[in-house]
């Protein structure tokens, strides 16, 4: 009550504020910019950048972060001055009472000062007009124009003050018609440069008839320069373009044509006392060195040289690696012309072997004709690093749980950059009930990793079709887990033989050739313990069979329950007992209560059994992301997952024995046959002024045939979370419209669709407003519910929708969110009472995360 108490104050107080506060009598606030090119308003963020004047910023139409700002104490110090020595013998008291010391610091305390310069950091100041820098937002409007070509643009600005101290500024530009490119010519001294130009004239982005545009010019002199260093001329500089652009005189004086000639001038060489020039000329790499150890190079006597292919490898005593293992690193070749391409490929790819602090390349012009010697430095990483962590964590089933993990890598294990990672972790605490024997949990395990710097495949040379430059690496893992008064106590085991490459800094590919997972439920009868709602709907179904005069064959199933009349099934006899009591026909039963116990026993059977999943998956990622400050771009992921065939395809050579329900064991397990695709869609818009909308599709199928009939638990989806539907709780949604009956729900069908509208708040907190959609079902497998299966586009009625809002901190190098989720749309409810049933903040969802949902 309290909480809601001073939020509703704090809320009070904000909405209180008065946005001119600490406007003069004089002055106005500027509430608003608007740019009008020939009348037409221009909605653009980089024309608005422009205005040195900004309006203040809103958190949904309204000024949070000025309003904080009005809040401050403009001079705290002496209005504490003027407090103290208001009367007479305030201030000796409080020296007597406090000291004259502590006094003092009071003035200098959170409450008197502290808090005022905490609203002026995370606030915003007024806006306040000035008409001098509106003249200097005109100036850069009219430059901005000219830069496209209207340079006989004109403009000015107008002030609509029509609300009391708040103005509106209109910036007007009469744009004019713009000048044209109308010829098109060439100045060029290096022949090598003239040749290399010419060749690739035709992607110009400067041609004639063409609108006069300033970054064209800019863009041609980049593409120039990176097509003349990766052709050869090593050495070439930009600063050499220059372009001269001429009004065409001949023409009538009102007919705006330009006359445009690109100079591309020699090489120029700083000396001591005077530049020379000299002609660009195309270079070819003669000799290339590689100092694997550059840090002890100084003796030459603890070095050794190895010629391998076109390098020269020099070692050290310290350190040795495979000289095969360099030479895919490096993609600079004897003879060939050099290229920049060459020098970013080698930088990336010998910072990837993860074995190296940092490469340095130099280039030393050859005494001999046009070659250049390369020398590449390398400073070798320590060989072992040591890492730990330690967590604490708690959650509805874990009152306190401390988590211990240390991870041990040995760098260039086999020589040839060769990484071994191995690491252990533990954790151990209580419980937050003692349904088990014991009122605490432990779990440990481990995981050793072996990483190839390229793609390992035996008989295979794989290098021709997924070249070195695509960082290829392999890797190789197992690991274990044992749980213990965790759910089942499940043990795992995983092993992974994988691959991954990029082409570019855009698209990835990973395969999995080999992912295989064992899982080993070690208390099965613990089932009813861990599913409480499972439990309770068995048991609802016996209160139907607790009469001892009727059923005398079950009364050893049953126990005293919290009342006196009560009775509950016994773990784990009474529920296996009466189960098998009504599959079996030794209780008659009604048709319903035997389909219900049948529906139960299946989940049972498929939650508690061991599992065996040997598949393959393949992966591809594609975004055009430049940056982590780019908040304009796409992202697009597809997985294909293929599980037992492989196994299923050898059964006719190994005799593999057969359960009741004629499926093939492996190892005395069943092993799981499934295929499985997944589509994932991101889209971001920038909205300007850090103010970004992000949406989100999946959608996720995994079908069982041949040796399965059903998913695996640990494959399967489900619906809410914080990545999820928020507004739901992980394993809460679903299937389809039914009303969350397990404890963990899932299926093997998934349908997912989220919106978010992301703004700045204060400093580094942030604001979102979200709606997420979307639901799981059952889709042929041996789930026979209709409410919980998919049947066409009439299963998407079902579909949830939870809104909300929610907070985003940003620590840099993460960020912390709080999501606060409402259910719009339940389909669990009834047809009529779906829409916001539980859009309240008694049933609200409040989700923790870190980095943002999608």
């Amino acid at each position: 009550m309290a909480k809601i108490s001073l939020l509703s104050l704090l809320a009070i107080v904000l909405l209180s504020c008065n946005s001119l506060k600490k406007v003069g009598d004089n002055e106005y606030l500027v509430v608003k910019n608007a740019v009008y090119a020939d009348s037409v308003k221009v909605n653009d963020e980089e024309l608005e950048s422009l205005i040195y004047q900004k309006s203040n910023s809103t958190v949904l139409g309204y000024p949070l972060r000025l309003n904080l700002y009005n809040l401050a104490k403009e001079n705290p110090d002496s209005l504490y001055n003027a407090w103290l020595n208001k009367k007479e013998n305030r201030k000796k008291r409080l020296d007597k009472l406090l000291s004259e010391k502590q006094v003092e610091r009071l003035g200098e305390s959170f409450i008197v000062k502290g808090l005022s310069n905490w609203l002026k950091d995370i606030g915003e100041e007024p806006t306040i007009l000035d008409t001098t820098k509106t003249r200097l937002s005109l100036a850069k409007l009219s430059a901005y124009y000219q830069s496209k070509g209207y340079f006989t643009n004109n403009t000015t600005y107008e002030i609509d003050s029509t609300r009391h101290k708040k103005v509106k500024v209109n910036y007007h530009i009469d744009l004019g018609d713009p000048y044209m490119i109308d010829s098109l010519t060439n100045n060029i001294s290096s022949t090598a440069i003239d040749s290399l130009y010419f060749l690739n004239s035709a992607e110009s982005l400067i041609k004639e008839g063409q609108q006069f545009n300033l970054s064209n010019f800019n863009n041609e002199r980049e593409r120039l320069t990176g097509i003349f260093r990766n052709s050869g001329i090593r050495n070439f500089q930009e600063s050499s373009i220059t372009f001269d652009i001429l009004r065409d005189t001949i023409k009538a004086a009102n007919d705006q044509q330009m006359n445009i000639t690109l100079n591309i001038g020699d090489l120029k060489t700083r000396g001591e006392n005077e530049v020379t020039t000299s002609a660009y000329k195309v270079e070819t790499i003669n000799k290339i060195n590689i100092y694997t150890d550059y840090l002890s190079a100084n003796s030459q006597d603890s070095l050794y040289t190895i010629d391998y292919q076109d390098y020269t490898i020099h070692y050290s005593k310290n350190f040795d690696i495979k000289p095969k293992t360099l030479a895919n690193a490096v993609f600079f070749k004897k003879d060939s012309i050099y290229r920049d391409v060459d020098k970013i490929r080698s930088s990336r790819q010998l910072n990837a072997l993860n074995v190296f602090k940092y490469p340095n390349i130099i280039f030393e012009a050859d005494s001999v004709g046009n070659k250049v010697n390369t020398n590449i430095y390398l400073a070798p990483k320590t060989k072992y690093a040591l890492g730990t962590n330690f967590e604490v964590s708690r959650s509805n089933l874990r009152r306190l749980g401390v988590g211990l993990g240390t991870t041990l890598l040995i760098r260039n294990i086999f020589k040839g950059a060769e990484n071994l990672s191995i690491s252990a972790n533990g954790s151990y605490g209580l419980l937050s009930s003692n349904t088990f024997e014991a009122n605490y949990f432990s779990e440990f395990g481990g995981d050793i990793s072996l990483d190839f710097p390229r793609i390992w495949f035996p008989f295979i040379n794989t290098s021709r079709l997924i070249p070195n430059y695509t960082l290829p690496k392999t890797r190789i893992a197992i690991g274990t887990n044992f749980q213990n008064n965790i759910g089942l106590d499940k043990q795992t085991l995983n092993a992974v033989i994988g691959y991954n490459w990029a082409p570019s800094d855009f698209v990835k590919h990973e395969v999995e050739l080999l992912n295989i997972q064992f899982v080993r439920n070690v208390n099965e009868e613990r089932f009813y313990n861990v599913y409480t709602n499972t439990y309770e709907l068995l048991d609802d179904i016996a209160d139907g069979y607790e009469d001892p005069d009727l059923y005398p064959e079950l009364t050893d199933f049953f126990e005293p329950g919290d009342s006196d009349t009560e009775l509950n099934l016994i773990i784990p006899s009474g529920t296996s007992g009466f189960t098998n009591a009504i599959l079996d026909g030794t209780v008659n039963s009604t048709t319903d209560d035997f389909d219900d116990v049948n529906t139960i026993e299946e989940r049972r059977i498929r939650l508690t059994e061991n599992n065996l999943i040997f598949a393959s998956n393949y992966t591809f990622n594609k975004t055009n992301r430049t940056g982590p400050i780019d908040n304009s771009f796409y992202q697009f992921r597809w997985k294909v997952e293929g599980a037992g065939n492989v196994l299923s395809a050898i059964s006719s050579l190994v005799p593999f024995n057969k359960n009741d329900d004629e499926q093939l064991l492996v190892f005395g397990v069943p092993f799981s046959q499934y295929i499985k695709n997944e589509f994932e869609y991101v889209k971001y818009w920038d909205l300007k002024r850090a103010n970004v909308l992000a949406a989100r599709a999946f959608f996720g199928i995994a079908i069982p045939y041949g040796n399965s009939d059903n998913i695996p638990f640990v494959r399967s989806y489900f619906g809410g979370g914080s990545n999820d539907n928020r507004a739901w709780f992980p394993y809460s949604l679903g299937p389809g419209s039914t009303s969350a009956i397990n404890d963990f729900n899932e299926a093997n069908l998934k349908l997912a669709f989220n919106l978010e509208y992301r703004f700045p708040v204060a400093g580094d907190i942030n604001g979102a407003i979200f709606a997420d959609a979307g639901n799981i079902w059952n889709v042929l497998d041996n789930v026979e519910d209709p409410n919980a299966t998919f049947d066409g586009i009439a299963s998407l009625k079902d579909i949830a929708l939870g809104t909300g809002l929610g907070l985003r901190y940003d620590f840099t190098y993460f960020l912390f969110r709080l999501d606060l989720g409402f259910k719009t749309y339940n389909p669990a409810e009834i047809q009529s009472k779906r829409w916001f049933r539980d859009y309240n903040f008694a049933n609200s969802v409040l989700q923790i995360g870190i980095n943002y949902p999608f």
